[in-house]
């Protein structure tokens, strides 16, 4: 018996360099050299495979997950060269070879999928690849022991200049005590009315943000554990853990971490992106921020706070629909952030990069949000810049009434428009600030029944539901929306 471990795209890869060595039908030296690959000086025998279904990428076929297409693509290349001296008949066969190829691929999917269903005893508990198909599980962040965090320059690119001299004097301390018990008694009844919903509800551990910590390059105090969103993105049955741009979330990661380990061990794929060393070099120590006047000229010529010294992404910054996920580079998401994306998830999903015109760009979902198959909530202050590609695409935007948060309400770090930052139960239900009875008025025009509740105190942390949110699974599978 034959076993191959290592080919261009791992164990896969060699598999299939092993099949097509079977089914060599010429002796052109494109296929001598596939034989060659896995002969050696023994002859051909059949393969066994392993069924793990944990694999890891660049494992085993027997995960259901693998990316069978990509990593065979060296081999289909080489099995297509077609050397000067060919015929072609030898060349018919070698597209013959890429047929049989195409038909195995999809036949070892299939086992695959049989294999796995045998080991495991439940279906994988991370699968979500909307905003909008039906919520079975959910992480809700948490507000305790929320910490301001130090005012540096990449805090105060995104922040404010009402509320500069509260991060000047409050940075590394807690938030105002009493507004923080008021936002941990709305989150705990968001997560009842959650849970009277249908949806199951997990939380992130209870961290002390206060203590001090460093690392070769800085020193901070942490943030908090309330914004899932921000540091998680499902993508199908993997849970991307992003690397984040501000100091003071470096280590957020820690509160999550019991629950990533425990949805790896029951079957999901879990990827954390390289984490940014946050050295100098990846901010503009000199960003001329004077007043939010300042910010909205240097947006507008493509200026942001952080540079592209290495990749650093929020997940908050990428928004999904089925096979499409949209980014924008904003002061806390680099391109090299998005493209680390868009390699990491090619060639099942794209990743499609928009802007708009937003004087702070800082997570999409509350510019930017879509609450169904082709139908998306734009914010009439950011306009999306690239809004054709939408429409040309059979796209609907809505756009929403101005918010009714008072202009004196506390916020710290977001906008008034987190009035539709709203959460997706389904196509049919979503979550809606109690106090915004205009944008729930919008959704019931659309035929979509809003859940009112109230998190005012809790929007003063920095987000809406969305943000406050991580959907870890929902009932609906692979498709296209934009085409």
């Amino acid at each position: 018996m034959l076993r191959v471990r290592c080919f261009r795209g791992g164990s896969r890869g060699a598999e299939s360099a092993h099949f097509l060595a079977q089914k060599h039908i010429s002796t052109t030296p494109r296929h001598r050299f596939l034989c060659s690959l896995t002969q050696g000086p023994h002859h051909l025998k059949p393969l066994q495979y392993h069924p793990f279904p944990f694999a890891p990428r660049g494992g085993f076929f027997t995960n259901r997950n693998s990316r069978i297409s990509a990593t065979i693509s060296p081999i289909r290349r080489l099995a297509s060269i077609a050397p000067p001296h060919q015929t072609p008949a030898q060349s018919e066969m070698g597209t013959d070879v890429e047929n049989e190829l195409d038909m195995f691929i999809e036949r070892e999917r299939d086992n695959s999928v049989h294999a796995e269903s045998k080991e495991r005893r439940e279906p994988c508990p991370v699968n979500s690849y909307t905003e909008w198909d039906p919520l079975e599980e959910v992480i809700v962040g948490r507000a305790e022991n929320a910490c301001v965090p130090p005012f540096t320059v990449e805090v105060k690119a995104n922040t404010s200049e009402n509320y500069w001299n509260f991060f000047k004097e409050n940075g590394g301390k807690s938030f105002p005590k009493e507004h923080l018990k008021h936002a941990v008694a709305q989150i705990s009844e968001l997560c009842r009315v959650l849970e009277g919903e249908g949806v199951t509800v997990r939380r992130p551990d209870i961290v002390d943000w206060s203590k001090p910590y460093s690392t070769p390059d800085f020193k901070s105090t942490g943030l908090y554990a309330a914004m899932p969103r921000d540091i998680l993105l499902v993508v199908g049955d993997e849970i991307i853990e992003a690397p984040m741009a501000w100091r003071s979330r470096f280590f957020e990661y820690r509160a999550f971490r019991p629950l990533l380990l425990e949805y790896f061990r029951r079957g999901a794929r879990w990827t954390t992106a390289p984490k940014p060393l946050m050295q100098d070099e990846l901010y503009n120590k000199d960003y001329p921020v004077f007043s939010v006047k300042d910010r909205n000229a240097l947006v507008e010529k493509g200026h942001f706070v952080t540079t592209e010294h290495e990749p650093c992404f929020d997940a908050a910054d990428f928004i999904r629909a089925g096979r499409d996920i949209f980014a924008q580079r904003s002061q806390v998401t680099n391109n090299s952030g998005i493209e680390w994306m868009r390699r990491h998830l090619w060639p099942r999903f794209r990743v499609h990069k928009v802007s708009f015109r937003d004087p702070n760009p800082m997570h999409i979902d509350a510019t930017f949000n879509i609450i169904g198959p082709g139908l998306v909530i734009s914010n009439p202050d950011r306009p999306c810049k690239q809004i054709e590609m939408f429409k040309k695409a059979g796209w609907k935007t809505i756009t929403p009434p101005d918010p009714l948060i008072p202009h004196d309400h506390p916020l710290w770090m977001s906008s008034r428009w987190l009035s539709i930052n709203v959460l997706m139960l389904d196509e049919h239900r979503v979550l809606v600030e109690k106090e915004e009875q205009t944008t729930q008025k919008m959704f019931e025009k659309l035929g979509i029944t809003p859940i009112p509740v109230s998190i005012r105190f809790a929007n003063s942390l920095g987000g809406g539901f969305h943000c406050w949110t991580c959907d870890i699974r929902r009932r609906g599978g692979y498709a296209s929306y934009f085409d």
